[in-house]
C-alpha cells in the first residue's frame, strides 16, 4: 500500500502503524459509501465520521473526494490477487475471467465498481484513477499472453494487453447493461472467446501500430 502526507497527491508513500490504520478505516468508509450510495454522496466530513478519525486528518491527507477514490483504487489494485499461470493460454485467461467475475458478482464490489465507473463519466480525475486501476491489472496479466506467444499458442506480435482487455470486456458489459446474473459459465465463455480470437490472429498488431 502507498500513501503520502500531501493532500494533493494521495497514495505515494508506504504507511505504517497508526497511519496505516487511519488509511484503512478511511478507505473502508469510502468503499461503503460508494457501494451503498454512489459517488455523488461522498463527503469528506461524513467519511471522517464513519471512519472515526478527525475531519482535519481526512482533509489534509486526501483533500477531495476524488483523492479518496484515487487512493481507494490504488489500494484495490495493490491488493488484487496476483495472476495465475497454468501453462496454457486458455487456463490463464479462464483464471483471469473467473477472478473478474467473482469481483463483479459480489454485491458490494459490483456496486462499488458501478459507482466508480459512473463517476468517471463526469469527473476527469476519477476517470484517470479508474484508468490507472485497470492499467495496473492489465499489466499484471499481460505476461500470460506473452508466455503463450513464446510457446507458439498465439501468433508473434499478438497484443497481450488487448487480449486481457477482451477477456474481461463481456463481463463488464453484462454488469453495466443488463440485470442478468454473472456466473462462472459467463467467465469461461469470455475466456474461450478471447483465447480463440487470439489464436486466430485477431489481436496481432498491425504493421507500424504503437
Amino acid at each position: 500500500m502507498e500513501f503520502t502526507e500531501a493532500a494533493s497527491d494521495p497514495g505515494t508513500a508506504r504507511p505504517g502503524g497508526r497511519t496505516a490504520r487511519v488509511r484503512a478505516a478511511v478507505l473502508g468508509a469510502t468503499a461503503d459509501v460508494l457501494a451503498e450510495q454512489g459517488f455523488a454522496h461522498l463527503d469528506l466530513a461524513d467519511i471522517a465520521r464513519r471512519a472515526e478519525v478527525g475531519k482535519t486528518t481526512v482533509y489534509r491527507r486526501w483533500g477531495t473526494v476524488t483523492g479518496l477514490v484515487t487512493d481507494l483504487l490504488l489500494d484495490m489494485a495493490q491488493q488484487s490477487v496476483p495472476r495465475t499461470e497454468t501453462g496454457s493460454l486458455l487456463g490463464d485467461l479462464t483464471a483471469n475471467a473467473r477472478l473478474v467475475r467473482r469481483t463483479l458478482a459480489d454485491p458490494r464490489q459490483g456496486a462499488l465498481f458501478k459507482a466508480v465507473i459512473a463517476a468517471a463519466g463526469s469527473d476527469p480525475k476519477a476517470a484517470q484513477a479508474l484508468y490507472g486501476f485497470y492499467a495496473a491489472r492489465v499489466d499484471e496479466w499481460a505476461p500470460c499472453v506473452e508466455q503463450a506467444a513464446a510457446r507458439g499458442e498465439v501468433p508473434a506480435g499478438t497484443d497481450a494487453h488487448e487480449v486481457i482487455r477482451a477477456t474481461s470486456a463481456p463481463l463488464y458489459h453484462r454488469l453495466l447493461t443488463t440485470a442478468l446474473p454473472l456466473d462462472e459459465a459467463d467467465a469461461d465463455r469470455a475466456a474461450r472467446a478471447a483465447a480463440e480470437a487470439a489464436r486466430a490472429g485477431a489481436y496481432v498488431r498491425e504493421e507500424g501500430a504503437a
